[in-house]
């Protein structure tokens, strides 16, 4: 399945940005789903992930609270809605879908369960 990021820009600390992830195909809905980010000389990171169902979330202790995570199924769509925003935000920030069918939840936050990643689209928070 192939992803399609938008929605990045440029904020003032304090913002919001409204992140999409639209996919390819319907297959995207039987798949859990997930946002990672990396910032410029950081490793990658995991945001947040989302059940197939939209009915299970988690989330990185940084930004509970803060962001929201959800999908709409029905237009192969995940969205991460993205409040008072700080510029340690300021990352480039992915979507994927887990494809491996072996998703556990003791490990959320791994990348190992996401076969098809879309590009990156730039979020930059300015202080």
């Amino acid at each position: 399945v192939q992803l399609q990021a938008s929605g990045g820009g440029l904020v003032q600390a304090g913002g919001s940005l409204r992140l999409s992830c639209v996919a390819s195909e319907r297959t995207f809905s039987n798949y859990g789903a997930g946002w990672f980010r990396q910032a410029s000389g950081k490793e990658r990171e995991f945001v947040s992930r989302i059940s197939w169902s939209g009915g299970t979330t988690y989330y990185a202790d940084s930004v509970k609270g803060q962001f929201t995570i959800s999908r709409d199924n029905a237009n192969y769509t995940v969205i991460l809605e993205m409040n008072s925003l700080k510029p340690e935000d300021t990352a480039v920030y992915s979507c994927a879908a887990d494809t491996s069918s072996r998703f556990n939840p003791g490990s959320y936050y791994s990348e190992k369960w996401y076969g098809s990643w879309g590009q990156g689209t730039q979020v930059t928070v300015s202080s």
